[in-house]
């Protein structure tokens, strides 16, 4: 399991979700709804829906199921999936991943995953307003 906003999915997203899938037999990967991203990320975010987000990961197919999530963080849904291994990018130490103190309790893993340089969704924004 991983989760994430996955605003503007770019190859970094996809490179990060094919290795968390290859961790395990299924990945699901919940969503920060539309207004937990604005509370975590600012006011001109997302760009995308969280429907339109949720249907481009589900055409991955490294993704299992897909499911939207609207606290700041997924740890009451990691308690309630009881997922085997959660996963999250290699920006983050594990004692900081939301969930993981409930999986290594009961007896998952954490892991993180090392982040494709030069890719985040703030850098292709960035992009996109220098272009315009």
């Amino acid at each position: 399991m991983t989760n994430g906003c996955f605003d503007v999915l770019h190859v970094g997203h996809v490179d990060y979700l094919a290795k968390a899938k290859a961790l395990g037999h299924r990945l699901i990967v919940a969503v920060n709804d539309d207004d937990s991203v604005r509370r975590l990320k600012g006011d001109e975010r997302p760009l995308n829906s969280v429907s339109a987000r949720m249907m481009v990961l589900s055409a991955l197919g490294c993704v299992d199921w897909v499911t939207p999530f609207s606290e700041d963080t997924p740890a009451r849904l990691v308690s309630a999936l009881k997922p085997d291994i959660l996963v999250k990018g290699g920006d983050y130490q594990v004692h900081e991943i939301a969930g993981s103190d409930f999986v290594l309790k009961n007896g998952g893993t954490v892991l993180t995953i090392p982040l494709v340089d030069g890719f985040s969704t703030t850098k292709v924004i960035e992009k996109m307003k220098e272009l315009t």
